[in-house]
């Protein structure tokens, strides 16, 4: 798999990375989650079979690799599979601010809680290079906001300036409808007299494309820039059977038959076709789902599937509700 520079960061990732938040934890809102884990929660289990998706990815050309406190044991996971696996050739990055408070149960009433705190960051940070060491290479804000007033926390830029000048890359992550304006605020954040952010992680699909502008500004400003939510929690895979989705499943499936591939392929070619992409993430829990995800380096480069496929875009506060309805698991 081809390889690129994530922005100003210095690290060289692949195209396709893995996000761990569905190995990490056994509640998840992927489409399938309890059938990908086999129903299987138990710690060890998912440890193993964590370890054999990392395994399979880093056999199939990923490098890099996706975590965040809030993901379960994914630190954990990815922590031991890095010291076992010893490879070098990675780039890890995790991410801050929310709490995972799930207690292992697929039924909390809460499965994660955010704070955007200098007391958090300092907290998950401690917790992070306990489990990852030096092998961190970028931290990320989980889920910034403009709500959240995380972009003007003096106490909060000037510790991750610290870091940066510790070597670590420092990203945020965004969600939510207002995504653009985030980024577009995330851009231009300075403290003492430091650009604070070196990548931005967002949500852009196939039917969430909103963002798409300042992902290019972003780009163009020296940001790395990381995909996540390339298949919409599974809603642009063959596991959505709502009949809403069928004229667009119909659509995918041709395409996907005419470059002989999975449409989740199809999906997830649609985002490397845009320019301002370094690296999109896959997050399959199973090697099978991880296969057909790869799948999408073999997709023409010139077809412009968000083009043809631009009837599927959803209104991003349609979008947004939909994602906050799904069942865990």
């Amino acid at each position: 798999m081809r390889t690129r520079p994530l922005g100003r960061t210095g690290l060289q990732v692949s195209r396709i990375g893995l996000g761990l938040a569905a190995l990490g934890r056994p509640g998840y809102i992927n489409l399938g989650h309890a059938d990908d884990l086999q129903h299987e929660y138990d710690v060890a289990a998912m440890q193993d079979r964590a370890a054999q998706v990392l395994q399979a990815a880093y056999e199939g050309g990923v490098r890099y690799f996706d975590a965040a406190r809030s993901y379960g044991k994914a630190e954990q996971f990815l922590g031991e599979w890095l010291k076992s696996a010893q490879v070098e050739d990675v780039a890890i990055g995790s991410k801050w601010g929310y709490e995972y408070t799930a207690d292992w149960q697929i039924d909390a009433d809460v499965h994660e809680e955010k704070q955007h705190t200098v007391e958090r960051l300092d907290q998950q940070w401690v917790e992070t290079r306990a489990t990852l060491g030096s092998r961190l290479n970028l931290y990320q804000i989980h889920s910034a906001t403009l709500e959240s007033g995380v972009l003007e926390n003096t106490a909060v830029l000037s510790r991750l300036v610290e870091l940066k000048h510790n070597h670590i890359a420092i990203g945020l992550s965004v969600s939510g409808p207002r995504q653009r304006e985030t980024i577009e605020k995330a851009i231009d954040v300075e403290r003492d007299g430091v650009q604070v952010f070196d990548t931005v992680q967002a949500t852009w699909n196939l039917l969430e494309t909103s963002a798409g502008p300042a992902l290019r500004s972003a780009h163009q400003a020296g940001l790395g820039v990381i995909i996540k939510e390339s298949l919409a929690n599974g809603r642009l895979t063959v596991r959505n059977t709502n009949p809403a989705f069928a004229a667009a499943r119909k659509r995918l499936s041709a395409l996907a038959d005419e470059q002989g591939v999975s449409i989740d392929a199809i999906a997830i070619a649609a985002v490397l076709e845009q320019p301002w992409v370094d690296v999109v993430l896959s997050g399959a829990a199973t090697i099978e789902h991880l296969e057909s995800n790869l799948q999408a380096t073999r997709v023409s480069a010139d077809i412009d599937l968000s083009g043809q496929l631009a009837e599927l875009v959803e209104s991003p506060e349609d979008y947004w509700a939909t994602r906050s309805d799904l069942a865990w698991n």
